[in-house]
């Protein structure tokens, strides 16, 4: 199998989790959310950990594992409350400010340079933002901006993707030390790990929620297991840039899926932004 139909499976794997999520458990808390995927995928990654060929592994890999791990938690609980308080199609193409978010702290931390095709990238992203609350701009032409800090769920999904920025970066640091299929399988089952550490000073969490729709969270947890092999697969493949710009595509995928389950509205004007959006995560992607 290619990497491209492994990609796409990534993807819409991505926007199932997402939208299951968002219909059976946006009455729990982010924190049970983001824990029904771990724990209902855990099975399928452990399993993995011993169909997955062992890297050698150095100090280097459990060290970025380490930086990485309170980082991602965070992200996760926000993406979590982001798609529980917030229409799909309001909160998911978000997720595209990620690589233009890593292309600009290339350029402020690591002095990196910005091609004008990177640039433009960055900008089509913006522009894709603003399309999304496009029809706000008969208030007055900031109002779609304004919007997005409005909308909760929005500037969570935001923070989610600067947060995604780094974990992206330490994360392909820990793959050069391992291989991406042993690297996703064991990155996840720590956050899993961590949660189920921190989870009885969380005030509110219990236990009996995860048990509460078992047939919904297995479906989650089947789709979130999908989603973690098919990226560490397809990411082996091929330039992981290239790889990560077709799993963008899970963007539309979220905003169709927004419509059909839960018909939310103005979902063109959303579609026309997402996909300006994931054709700026092109141009990121191929950035020379």
């Amino acid at each position: 199998m290619t990497w491209l139909p492994l990609a796409l499976t990534a993807a819409l794997a991505t926007a199932v989790v997402d939208t299951l999520s968002k219909k059976y458990f946006s009455g729990l808390r982010a924190f049970e959310m983001g824990l029904i995927r771990l724990a209902y995928a855990s099975p399928c990654l452990i399993a993995g950990i011993f169909l997955i060929p062992r890297p050698g592994l150095d100090t280097t890999f459990w060290l970025c594992i380490a930086a990485g791990l309170p980082l991602e938690l965070t992200a996760l609980l926000c993406y979590m409350r982001a798609i529980k308080v917030s229409p799909l199609s309001l909160t998911v193409p978000f997720l595209a400010f990620t690589p233009a978010f890593v292309i600009l702290t290339g350029y402020l931390f690591l002095g990196e340079v910005l091609t004008l095709q990177g640039i433009l990238g960055i900008a089509l992203v913006v522009a894709g933002s603003y399309v999304l609350n496009l029809s706000r701009a008969r208030e007055q032409w900031l109002a779609p901006i304004t919007a997005v800090f409005r909308e909760q769920g929005s500037w969570l999904m935001l923070l989610t993707s600067f947060i995604f920025s780094f974990t992206a970066t330490l994360g392909k640091v820990a793959i050069l030390h391992s291989s991406p299929p042993f690297f996703g399988v064991t990155y996840f089952l720590c956050v899993l790990g961590l949660m189920l550490l921190v989870s009885p000073a969380v005030p509110g969490v219990r236990v009996g929620n995860l048990f509460l729709r078992p047939f919904p969270a297995l479906m989650v947890g089947l789709a979130t297991a999908a989603v973690v092999f098919s990226h560490t697969y397809a990411i082996s493949l091929v330039e992981a840039a290239y790889m990560l710009s077709v799993k963008r595509t899970s963007l539309l995928f979220g905003v169709l899926l927004g419509g059909l389950v839960f018909r939310e509205t103005r979902i063109r004007e959303r579609l026309l932004g997402a996909f300006i959006m994931l054709t700026g995560v092109f141009l990121i992607a191929l950035t020379p």
